[in-house]
């Protein structure tokens, strides 16, 4: 998702991106997030379901360029079904509703035959986890009576992680992080992101969460590594697959899960440190 780097590239930025176009989607992006909580927060759960459709459809396109083949009917109603469940259940409803879709999905791509079985059933495993299942902790996270705090608290350090990264990538990257992975990503990004995300830790936990200060120190760090290594995971994901974007249909990003990536890495740590560190009154 961010790009961590100081060398030079297309005109458009230094971050090799269409940047008033990623950043008129960025703030298009966070105002459906902002206004579906503020609306009446049960919508919002509507938005990420709608996401992880579009998250599936993304993940089954490329994967199909490599002859991959997903059951889409019982992974898109199972996706549905888990964030709902989720948020209207808890954790245990989500577990359970992630093994029933898994085995839903097995059993209906049995009827394809033997070839490229194994393949198959271990991409939509994968794809099930990776996408609704993580994204469901969101839903975890809006359960509670503060949950929207919660939410934008979840948002708040995962944008600071990403801008903080792409500021110090492009001002002052000079050591790759993972050259062979992502060779535009910095040590000097990654310290960006800890900083940023640290500090808009602090001020959602002290202000918008009323909890110690600490623990948005601890959310930061936590965030802005699980972060950092969802984007790596992507970025090697697209590697594998010979693509440079999940898709085209955000001008200035490539696809709706190049900016999901991080976020899905994130919120399940996040939710556990909130649920840990600020349990619910």
């Amino acid at each position: 998702m961010t790009a961590y780097s100081s060398a030079p590239v297309e005109k458009n930025s230094r971050a090799g991106r269409d940047l008033p176009a990623a950043i008129a989607v960025a703030v298009a992006l966070i105002a459906v997030i902002v206004a579906s909580l503020a609306f009446y927060k049960d919508l919002f759960i509507i938005v990420v379901a709608l996401a992880m459709l579009v998250g599936l459809w993304e993940l089954g396109t490329a994967l199909s360029r490599a002859g991959t083949r997903m059951p889409a009917v019982p992974l898109g109603v199972g996706a549905v079904a888990m964030v709902g469940g989720a948020y209207y259940g808890g954790p245990d409803v989500l577990v359970v509703l992630l093994a029933a879709t898994a085995l839903t999905s097995i059993l209906w791509r049995m009827r394809g035959g033997q070839q490229g079985f194994v393949r198959d059933v271990s991409a939509t495993v994968f794809c099930l986890v990776y996408v609704p299942f993580l994204a469901s902790f969101v839903a975890l996270l809006l359960a509670p009576e503060d949950g929207v705090r919660r939410v934008l608290t979840f948002v708040a350090v995962i944008i600071a992680s990403d801008t903080g990264g792409l500021l110090f990538g492009v001002l002052f990257g000079k050591y790759p992080m993972a050259p062979v992975i992502s060779p535009k990503k910095s040590w000097e990004g990654f310290a960006g992101s800890l900083i940023a995300s640290m500090v808009a830790g602090v001020i959602c936990l002290v202000y918008l969460l009323e909890g110690d200060w600490w623990v948005g120190l601890v959310l930061g760090v936590i965030a802005a590594v699980a972060a950092t290594l969802g984007d790596l995971a992507e970025s090697l994901i697209k590697r594998d697959l010979g693509i440079k974007d999940m898709s085209n249909i955000l001008p200035g990003h490539g696809g709706l899960m190049d900016r999901l990536d991080s976020m899905l890495a994130a919120v399940s740590v996040v939710w556990l440190v909130l649920h840990f560190l600020l349990p619910v009154a």
